[in-house]
């Protein structure tokens, strides 16, 4: 009996494969660029570790919060505010929407969920294809592009295409950094599954599951998982001595219990399997997690009193999150000397901020340890464009937390957060790729360009400033009603607070001319685009989570700080020429196209925001030609 089999064959200007944060930001962000784009997901969602599947909120430069105005902005900020206005309770089926729509309204895109890669053609040091298998719809697909980009978190691209990997950490005397061990060693972090437990309102029993492993207080003591009980568990709640909680520094001790609750746990029930390849021993990992997540729980509920009576378990993963796997070789291997001394790379195209948090070797099974060694540093490091460039191919990009890394630094740069804004840059590049016909080792002679896109496309990189040439802005004389914080500061290059000075124009009030914005020149100018940032609170997180603390943290709705009703006018001698009511905005970047209008000025009339009482305005920017 012969087998029939559905084949078909598509082309793209730019291939990403992995639908997780990263790819989501690498394909909108290439097909807003004119690529024709598709985007490769094994999973019936998007989102990787922050999807329904998984339930990880994002985390990223700001170490929840702790460094000010360090959240990510771009794309994730966008696709995080439209969920912020839709979905104020925190259902992850909203959010699966969220992500869905953010891909299948994005024009030049083409989505293949539930699409597993299974083989890659390559000739030479080039990849030419990809054969993938969409399991609901039993076609065998091969896609065929210039230019890919490898967003799978365990480097699947590049490791079917031949490409060098790491795994495990390097040995002190590659990169001399401080924490890395002597020698190099295959110690990796493990899987982890979460779950999700509510309060009734009255007691609740529980009977873990055939098979579940049982654990004890003490087994536990180093990993917080009751309420109402001392820090450290039995040993404080004793009064005892011990000599690892004595070695621990308080950044340690408040990261690894800061997020904790009762109701949503625990990142610390990882497993990292027993073989060199935990790629391989997934499916076992997984087995093992399911005994570890109920057995955790039937201690909970059951192994004393921890406050626990009335919570009763309403979802438990069933798909592990992954942390660590390969990490490809790139053109440059971020290391850890690079994050403590807050490098700025010439080619800097992201950035990062999460400490250098390194869990233990075992997980959960390493009872006699805290689960992660944390290593926290002040300030903010750049990440380069050589970590997102393959080093042994001539059209792959690497993304996520398998781009070019050191262990250490991918132990913190693999936060959700810093690799989406590696994803967006990654994208970018690939439609730089397709604009001079280039690979993506070459659009390096193009990093100027790229990173003034990434700063337009409203990406933050550390050190660098608005220089863009095109933007009419930049040379024009800046007025304003009333102000609290300079109005040329919207011409600064600068579209967010860092340190003490707050690049933005902040009004004095809204009434009358006080929420009033002029930018004017001497001359006119054909205007087909205005392009403004707005204040979103950048010291105030929106992450979708189902963490109560996290959840407490928040306000409900969009960003108070947000301008929400305003006018936009193209003026020239004083009269209006072409305007734009914007009522209900939620977003912090608006790009305002125009027909070609000849004016030597531009007002914006700031009526309302959504909650404070001042406007607050970080750029402004004014183009003849729109994107």
């Amino acid at each position: 009996m012969s087998v029939r089999s559905k084949k078909k064959e598509a082309s793209f200007d730019v291939i990403v494969v992995g639908g997780g944060m990263t790819g989501m930001c690498a394909a909108i962000a290439s097909a807003r660029h004119g690529a024709k784009t598709a985007l490769v997901q094994e999973r019936p969602v998007f989102g990787g570790n922050a999807s329904s599947e998984i339930r990880m909120h994002i985390c990223g430069a700001s170490a929840n919060m702790v460094k000010p105005n360090a959240e990510e902005t771009g794309i994730l900020r966008e696709i995080l505010l439209e969920n912020k206005r839709v979905n104020d309770y925190y259902n992850y089926s909203v959010w699966d929407r969220v992500l869905f729509t953010a891909i299948r309204e994005q024009e030049n895109l083409s989505m293949f969920l539930n699409t597993t890669m299974h083989d890659v053609e390559t000739e030479g040091h080039r990849i030419t294809a990809i054969h993938c298998y969409q399991m609901t719809t039993e076609i065998e697909w091969t896609l065929r592009a210039p230019v890919f980009c490898d967003c799978t978190g365990n480097g699947t691209l590049g490791f079917m295409a031949g490409m060098p990997f790491r795994t495990g950490s390097e040995g002190k005397a590659e990169y001399h950094e401080p924490h890395a061990p002597e020698q190099p060693d295959q110690h990796r972090m493990g899987n982890t599954l979460l779950f999700k437990a509510v309060d009734r309102g009255h007691p609740v029993a529980f009977v873990p599951p055939k098979g579940s492993y049982t654990f004890t207080e003490e087994q536990l003591r180093y990993r917080k998982h009751a309420d109402a009980k001392p820090l450290f568990g039995v040993l404080e709640a004793e009064n005892k001595a011990d000599p690892i909680l004595d070695n621990v520094d308080n950044t340690t001790k408040d990261m690894v219990f800061d997020a904790y609750c009762l109701d949503y746990g625990y990142w610390w029930i990882e497993l990292t399997g027993e073989k060199a390849d935990i790629i391989e021993e997934y499916e076992d990992i997984r087995d093992e997690l399911i005994k570890c997540v109920y057995g955790v729980w039937d201690h909970i509920k059951n192994g004393g009193d921890h406050g626990a009576q009335n919570f009763d378990l309403e979802w438990v993963g069933m798909l592990p999150g992954v942390r660590e796997s390969r990490r490809m070789e790139g053109e440059y291997m971020l290391n850890e000397n690079d994050l403590l001394e807050n490098r700025v790379f010439d080619d800097a195209v992201a950035y990062g901020g999460w400490p250098v948090d390194n869990h233990v070797e075992h997980g959960l099974l390493d009872f006699d340890k805290m689960p992660s060694e944390i290593y926290a540093f002040n300030g903010l490091y750049t990440i380069p464009y050589r970590s997102y460039v393959a080093k042994d191919m001539d059209n792959l990009f690497i993304g996520g937390r398998s781009m070019g890394a050191s262990k250490l630094a991918m132990a913190s740069s693999r936060v959700m957060g810093t690799c989406a804004v590696g994803g967006q840059a990654v994208g970018t590049a690939a439609a730089l790729c397709k604009k001079y016909g280039c690979t993506p080792h070459e659009v390096e002679a193009h990093m100027k360009e790229l990173q003034q896109m990434l700063l337009k496309d409203d990406c933050y990189i550390p050190g660098y400033k608005n220089e863009d040439p095109a933007d009419l802005a930049r040379a024009a004389q800046v007025s304003a009603g009333s102000e609290k914080q300079p109005a040329a500061n919207v011409i600064n290059g600068v579209a967010r607070t860092v340190g003490r000075n707050e690049n933005c124009w902040q009004s004095d009030g809204l009434a009358g001319d006080n929420g009033v914005l002029s930018l004017k020149w001497d001359a006119p100018h054909t205007l087909r685009q205005v392009r403004l940032t707005f204040d979103p609170n950048l010291c105030s997180s929106i992450k979708i989570t189902l963490s109560s603390k996290r959840i407490a943290e928040q306000v409900p709705g969009v960003p108070p700080e947000l301008v929400r009703d305003y006018d936009v006018e193209l003026l020239k001698d004083g009269q209006v020429l072409a305007s734009r009511s914007v009522r209900g905005n939620y977003q912090r970047l608006n790009v305002l196209n125009f027909d070609a209008c000849d004016c030597d000025e531009v007002r914006l009339h700031v009526l309302a925001t959504n909650g404070i009482a001042d406007a607050r305005v970080y750029e402004v920017r004014a183009y003849e030609q729109a994107d």
